[in-house]
């Protein structure tokens, strides 16, 4: 494959995980993807604005966030995002002792 199909591919990807997550999955919590796959929304934003930061493009975390989540981080946390549970935090710790 050519350089640009490879690049649009993995675009695609990207886009259908975060759609996935947006549209079709918003019920699973953030602290429920750190725990299991070791990375979570905010995570995605980052490395979104870690890529835009490379090409030269200035990006806060407030305007990557956005584009992951699809709206602002702040709208989204009140529709989706529920306290930690005791359990969660634990298992939380647990994971970044794993991962650390």
């Amino acid at each position: 494959m050519d350089p640009q199909t490879v690049t649009e591919l993995e675009a695609a990807a990207f886009r259908r995980l975060r759609d996935h997550l947006l549209q079709e999955r918003p019920d699973v919590q953030n602290i429920d993807l750190m725990i299991l796959a070791g990375f979570c929304r905010n995570c995605l934003a980052d490395w979104y604005r870690d890529a835009a930061t490379e090409r030269g493009i200035t990006m806060n975390k407030d305007q990557a966030r956005e584009i992951v989540y699809g709206m602002p981080f702040a709208e989204w946390k009140a529709k989706h995002q529920k306290d930690a549970t005791p359990e969660q935090l634990a298992a939380f710790e647990a994971a970044q002792k794993r991962h650390g």
